[in-house]
């Protein structure tokens, strides 16, 4: 069974929250959470036995009105979380992934991806790496690809790590879901097409990164980081209107109950708002989609520890709740 966070006295900030829930052998279905610990089917508020979160992102504007509603409604009839599975938020359409946007990550990565005869000192190449960063903040040059929706699971779902995966590695990150269609929107316009925020722990196998036999095409982001189960998500979606600042969130990620990541959104190299705009100018975001925003520094390279069977990964993120999964090894899941 997948392994659960030990309750707490506020799951998340704000007075609710979106979930995708299920009661054992039903089906999944939207749910509006309060901070309590309390769900409302929201099948039935909204008349659609079909309804889906994503459908109620279609519509977040005239959605979000009716789910405050809901949720100042002490008459409605709520049941405790405990009763359900709790799947991802979301079933997104396209999932936006981000590369090197912490700048203290990004100087780990580049002196633990040491170039093969490459004997330069490490100040030297830690020197290089901010060097890299502070001109591609100034040529506004986020590094943006894609993720397949089908890497997408549960935050409490177990997670397999595929035999071929050398060393799968965890990469904690803010994720922001949008709630309206968005092109070549402006930097200062691009929050408002967010609908709220998530958790996404972007699992990457360092040893598939990068085309050994290829490596003049660079990275293979197919293989490092989309195994079923590669980006576990949730557990709630939060209204962007319960997060104060984005650009103020603390991130944590705990290795059986060591902590390995500790880290502020400020030190992001482009802030959510940049990701998501940068984002646009070149594809159609839908209500829905993901777009996740990198990972800070502290991730298994950097500690000469990577994911192996039985590991347990605690993640949280300021206001957002947290996620707890379970690595279970391919040969013995």
């Amino acid at each position: 069974m997948p392994v659960k966070p030990e309750p707490s006295s506020a799951l998340f900030a704000g007075p609710f929250a979106l979930g995708t829930l299920s009661a054992p052998d039903g089906p999944a279905f939207p749910a509006l959470v309060t901070p309590d610990g309390q769900a409302l089917d929201l099948r039935a508020a909204f008349g659609d036995e079909r309804l889906t979160v994503r459908d109620l992102l279609e519509r977040w504007e005239t959605a979000l009105e009716r789910l405050r509603a809901l949720a100042g409604d002490g008459d409605a009839v709520r049941r405790p979380l405990a009763e359900f599975r709790v799947h991802a938020p979301v079933e997104p359409r396209q999932v936006f992934q981000s590369g090197a946007n912490y700048r203290q990550h990004v100087i780990d990565l580049h002196v633990a991806h040491r170039a093969p005869g490459d004997e330069r000192p490490e100040a030297e190449r830690r020197a290089e790496a901010a060097e890299i960063m502070d001109r591609r903040a100034a040529e506004d040059l986020p590094y943006v690809f894609i993720g397949l929706p089908s890497a997408v699971t549960g935050p409490y779902d177990d997670v397999t790590l595929p035999a071929w995966a050398e060393k799968p590695d965890w990469e904690l990150e803010l994720a922001a879901v949008i709630g309206r269609p968005a092109y070549r929107v402006p930097v200062e316009e691009a929050l408002s097409y967010v609908a709220g925020y998530t958790i996404a722990n972007d699992l990457t196998d360092r040893t598939t990164v990068f085309r050994r036999d290829m490596p003049q095409i660079g990275t293979d982001w197919l293989r490092s980081k989309n195994a079923p189960g590669f980006t576990p998500l949730g557990p709630w979606i939060v209204p962007a209107d319960s997060i104060a600042d984005p650009g103020d969130l603390r991130l944590v990620l705990k290795l059986n109950g060591e902590t390995r990541q500790d880290e502020s959104t400020k030190d992001m190299i482009f802030s959510p708002a940049r990701m998501v705009s940068y984002a646009s100018q070149s594809a159609r975001l839908l209500p829905g989609d993901l777009v996740l925003t990198g990972s800070p520094a502290g991730n298994g390279m950097h500690w000469g520890r990577l994911l192996r069977d039985g590991d347990v990964m605690d993640a949280s993120i300021t206001g957002l709740g947290s996620q707890r999964t379970r690595c279970v090894a391919e040969d013995a899941s």
